[in-house]
């Protein structure tokens, strides 16, 4: 007789995956509650216990970024799911809340801690929740853009025979929505999230830090450690704050990414077999733990409670009238209304008080920034692409440069600092040339991640006729690699694009200490600005800037990749 069958109902009651999932639950509440302590005491509590170099500190000021990071993310997807929703469902609505997700894309992240920080800190005056909420804002912005537009972007792009399988299952719009439209964007949703959060992570220094004029507010956390560190010269605390963001970065993989990527890979429309599933043990345990399970029933039945109260109308469908030209006239004159009352504020405030010779100033330093942006783009994908295609056609080799890359991307540029200001001081090198890699540094990952995806979705069977055919050597990559994925080049090529311009910012202004370095260009102009609290300075770099790359947007990326998606699209 086994001497233990007394306490077998112990196994019955949980497994070793409920003791598991207790354990990460009951951790989660705790990291919360760690988290918001202190929310809603006095700034002047900042002031009595000043930020610290002690490496002891670092797991609370870990714990803090990581809920602001997080916080941002879900802010983000609540975003995406509503904004992108619209812009896709909706033609009227679509043509104004789409150039406005463009515009929004191209303002520096700088510029809106800039202009918003003092609205956030007057929703709660004197109150660290008010810092806060600007600094959740502002990591909101670094992630929330890139979402919505893949989001948007997959749910154009539904293929007609599942809309038409929905229809004859007899969804509602409320459940082919959650049942459809989700699940076909989930794949490319989740990997725009991990892009999204590692942008995140570049600008979390000055999202934490935050200084405008005579405003200034250091939140405890990595990123204002890091700035601390930079102002005191201090190599070990920078050392010490890489080692705390490789574990984040891990412990936020393990926990939340990979369960994800695992999760979602049902979910993919296009099954090539014999490739390896995506598995994760903290998947496995929500999947093997019967707390967990019970909650994920009780969330399935709320979905099907809904799905009950939104009822799909049993009326046959008409035929779809063509919309009303009045109605189409008023929204237009709508529109047109917005745009005049936005431009006539713009000029109102800028144009007024700017002298000709400033305003061609500004554009000389933003057509300067413009030019390293285009040189780097060029050079990172001579080395990139290459790479990418090769890490693409190996699944094997892409599990283990993915988590790697993922890393790099979140590598905050100001960290390289001390390296730069050295260099350029001890060997009197031009700022100009050698401080425009750091702009590149965590934006060239993108161009990276968006190789490896196109290479790794070429089909098999063209794969097979290339190698039947004996195709090698440049003919290959002229007529089977490239075209394959200029498409995802494109798209990675924007997003740093992007990412160039508002790392401008950061990198053409080094300091380390009281040394300062800087590079001529419309990235400094704004830093410079921001310091000095010069608001009309600022609103005019910031415009300067978005209509550069707004208008390089539509005249060369744009086109472009409607070029490569019409063309060289593989489905």
């Amino acid at each position: 007789m086994n001497r233990f069958a007394p306490y077998v109902f112990l196994r019955d009651l949980a497994s070793r995956w409920d003791v598991l999932a207790f354990i990460v639950v009951i951790g989660l509440i705790a990291f919360l509650g760690e988290t918001s302590r202190g929310l809603f005491a006095p700034l002047s509590q900042l002031e009595i216990t000043p930020l610290s170099l002690d490496p002891r500190h670092l797991p609370e000021y870990a714990a803090r970024t990581t809920f602001r990071m997080l916080a941002g993310l879900a802010l983000s997807l609540v975003f995406t799911l509503t904004y992108a929703t619209w812009a896709a469902k909706s033609e009227r609505a679509g043509k104004l809340l789409v150039p406005i997700l463009d515009i929004l894309q191209s303002v520096p992240i700088l510029g809106f801690i800039s202009i918003t920080v003092v609205f956030f800190m007057s929703l709660a005056p004197g109150r660290v929740l008010g810092a806060e909420f600007a600094a959740i804002f502002a990591i909101f912005t670094s992630q929330a853009w890139n979402m919505a537009f893949s989001f948007y972007q997959s749910l154009r792009t539904v293929p007609l025979e599942l809309i038409e399988a929905s229809e004859s299952f007899r969804l509602s719009p409320w459940m082919r929505f959650w049942q459809l439209e989700v699940p076909f964007a989930m794949p490319a949703l989740i990997w725009n999230m991990m892009m999204s959060m590692s942008g995140g992570w570049f600008f979390v220094v000055a999202s934490e830090s935050i200084s405008v004029g005579h405003t200034t507010v250091s939140l405890p956390g990595v990123g204002s450690y890091i700035a601390l560190a930079i102002q005191q010269k201090n190599l070990s605390a920078i050392g010490w704050a890489i080692a705390t963001m490789l574990i984040v970065i891990l412990l936020y993989d393990q926990l939340l990414f990979r369960p994800l990527v695992a999760w979602v890979d049902r979910f993919r429309v296009e099954q090539e077999p014999g490739v390896r599933v995506p598995d994760s043990w903290a998947l496995t345990m929500m999947r093997r733990s019967r707390v967990i399970q019970a909650a994920s029933v009780a969330f399935h039945a709320a979905v099907l409670w809904t799905s009950r109260v939104v009822k799909r109308t049993d009326e046959p469908v008409a035929a779809p009238t063509p919309p009303k030209r009045s109605l189409d006239l008023l929204w237009v004159s709508l529109m047109i209304a917005a745009v005049v009352l936005g431009l006539w504020h713009i000029a109102w405030v800028v144009i007024k008080n700017t002298p000709l010779r400033e305003a061609l100033e500004v554009c000389g330093l933003a057509t300067l920034t413009m030019l390293r942006v285009f040189i780097l783009i060029a050079l990172a994908s001579l080395v990139w692409v290459p790479i990418g295609v090769w890490v693409g056609m190996r699944p094997r080799a892409a599990q283990i440069v993915q988590p790697i890359a993922q890393f790099m991307a979140a590598f905050p540029a100001n960290l390289l600092f001390p390296i730069a200001v050295y260099g350029i001081v001890a060997w009197k090198l031009n700022p100009d040339i050698f401080l425009s890699p750091l702009m590149i540094l965590g934006t060239q990952w993108y161009i990276l991640f968006n190789v490896i995806a196109g290479a790794s979705a070429i089909p098999a069977e063209m794969r097979y006729v290339a190698a039947n055919f004996r195709v090698t050597g440049w003919l290959w990559w002229r007529k089977v690699a490239l075209p394959a994925v200029l498409p995802f080049y494109v798209t990675g090529a924007i997003t740093a694009s992007g990412g160039s311009w508002n790392a401008a910012i950061v990198a053409e202004l080094a300091t380390w200490g009281n040394t300062q370095v800087e590079a001529r260009g419309l990235g400094s102009y704004i830093a410079e600005a921001t310091s000095a609290g010069d608001f009309h300075r600022i609103v005019l770099g910031i415009g300067t800037m978005s209509l550069f790359v707004v208008v390089i947007n539509r005249l060369f990326w744009r086109p472009l990749y409607y070029y490569a998606e019409r063309k060289y699209r593989l489905t």
